[in-house]
């Protein structure tokens, strides 16, 4: 569950990422995110823990450090035991910014869920720090997480895995590579689940940047697609065979760019130009 914002704080931004975001000619979204980590002052640990690929942790530490952050360390976690390191705690404890790289987010689940720095990633954000996310990194975020699922844009029964997140909120629900991958089934079979969350599929190079007054910003290149089941008057995913379509009726749909806003409380978007935190 997300942890309590105590009296007088205020929880920090959440930042999922579609995936391949320009790390080059326009950085906008990984700059807008040492912005809101801290600006010049910003102090980020970067987590490439979902990828196997040795230079993944580096390319961003490079990113961070030429986009004007003042410290940036790359923090892998290779197993579970790591996880209640008293230095990697401590290093934790002192950052405004907190990144988890793309990769596999059942291999982030697995190695990190109910351990002490789980837990204390999720009571820095609701103390005020910054923790975003790419591609698995956006996947894991939230308490209800995309394992896995089918590609195309039928809602299927049994065409999604759900698993644990890191549960820093239970508002929404997050897919990415969106349109690149044609997840809209897999989205809204998840949200057929459950429809008390919000969906939020985020293309490439797109960001949600999520306010601590629960407003959803849109950062990037591509679109956000925002479903919205909190209206829904049937579903039969509780009646279908697996393989079968399911009927879902009463959901609201709304495709944001940039500089387009949701309010996840009031669950009203707007088309408003891009706000600076």
């Amino acid at each position: 569950m997300p942890s309590k914002v105590l009296d007088g704080q205020s929880r920090g931004w959440i930042v999922p990422i579609g995936g391949a975001e320009n790390k080059e000619n326009d950085p906008c979204i990984l700059e807008r995110f040492v912005r809101v980590s801290g600006g010049e002052q910003a102090d980020i640990v970067v987590i490439p823990t979902a990828s196997r690929v040795h230079e993944t942790g580096a390319r961003y530490e490079q990113v961070f450090r030429s986009l004007g952050a003042a410290r940036v360390t790359v923090m892998d976690f290779d197993t579970r035991r790591d996880c209640k390191e008293p230095g990697r705690l401590k290093r934790i404890e002192e950052a405004s910014g907190i990144f988890f790289t793309g990769g596999n987010q059942l291999r982030l689940t697995t190695l990190l869920g109910g351990t002490a720095v789980a837990k204390l990633i999720r009571l820095r954000n609701a103390s005020g720090v910054t923790v975003g996310g790419t591609s698995a990194g956006a996947s894991i975020l939230s308490e209800h997480m995309i394992a896995a699922g089918d590609e195309g844009s039928a809602v299927i029964a049994g065409s999604v895995r759900l698993a644990p997140g890191l549960g820093l909120t239970n508002r929404f629900i997050i897919d990415q590579h969106f349109r690149q991958r044609d997840r809209l089934g897999r989205l809204l079979s998840a949200l057929a689940y459950n429809p008390f969350a919000v969906g939020i599929g985020l293309d490439e190079d797109t960001a949600a940047f999520i306010g601590p007054d629960e407003t959803l910003e849109v950062e990037g290149t591509g679109g956000a697609t925002i479903v919205d089941g909190a209206d829904v008057s049937y579903s039969s995913i509780d009646c279908v065979e697996e393989g079968q379509p399911v009927c879902m009726l009463g959901l609201r749909l709304h495709v944001l760019v940039a500089g387009a806003t949701y309010n996840l409380h009031t669950r009203v978007a707007t088309a408003g130009e891009l706000l600076e935190p």
